[in-house]
């Protein structure tokens, strides 16, 4: 056992203890459209098609349809334009993620991707589901590739990012995605502590000492402290 092992375990079992463990029933290497010049691999899980990402890829018939339809319309309709609607259906997504509650989390992006399925919230959204609804880290994978590279990310994306990528055991291509992450978003504390984390990793431990030193300026969430503390010790930060 490394010493990133001995005080990290802890805290990467409390992370996966968030994902309720549901394995894809189906991860076809075929991709389909979901937007645009935009093509997402075909996977399905066992829950209910509207709290999947992308309603599981289902077909769907005429009724459906017109029920998506309908959806959009009143949502619009109630907001004053497609762009307000998205914004009032994503901040309830993301309000959802915050507070665990992550089958509606699905729903809320699910329903953004029936108003405008080329933002990069839609995917970055369906990422985190994918991540901890089904513990499926390849989807999440992807989907935040894909966020990446559509129209307006919101800051968060690549700290969420780099997370995930540390979760994963992947800390090389976690350090580049953090380190512009907290250029992004300077002021959020827990970015610089996953950034010292896989500083840390990746053998630095002066720099990870750095980070995590301005990870404390910036007052890090309780989900983050436990990761802040233990990297400050395994890196014998003064």
């Amino acid at each position: 056992m490394n010493r990133f092992e001995k005080y990290f375990r802890p805290a990467i079992r409390a992370v996966a203890c968030l994902a309720m463990l549901a394995s894809p029933i189906a991860a076809a290497a075929d991709t389909v459209e979901v937007a645009p010049g935009v093509q997402v691999t075909k996977r399905s899980y066992t829950a209910p098609t509207n709290e999947q990402p992308f309603f599981g890829f289902a077909a769907k018939n005429s009724e459906e349809k017109a029920s998506d339809e309908k959806f959009v319309s009143a949502i619009i309709g109630a907001t004053g334009s497609r762009e307000k609607a998205f914004e009032e259906i994503t901040m309830r997504g993301w309000r959802a993620v915050n507070t665990g509650k992550i089958r509606e989390a699905a729903l809320r992006f699910n329903q953004a991707y029936l108003i405008s399925p080329e933002q990069s919230a839609v995917y970055h959204g369906l990422a985190v589901v994918a991540q901890f609804r089904f513990n499926d880290l390849d989807a999440a994978d992807e989907l935040f590739k894909i966020a990446l590279k559509q129209p307006h990310p919101v800051r968060a994306l690549r700290a969420d990012y780099g997370r995930l990528l540390l979760i994963a055991k992947r800390p090389r291509d976690a350090q580049p995605v953090l380190e512009q992450a907290v250029k992004d978003s300077p002021d959020f504390g827990d970015a610089w502590t996953n950034l010292a984390v896989a500083r840390f990793q990746n053998g630095d431990a002066a720099a990870a000492c750095a980070a995590a030193e301005e990870a404390g300026k910036r007052r890090p969430t309780s989900n983050s402290g436990n990761d802040l503390m233990a990297v400050r010790n395994a890196a014998q930060c003064k």
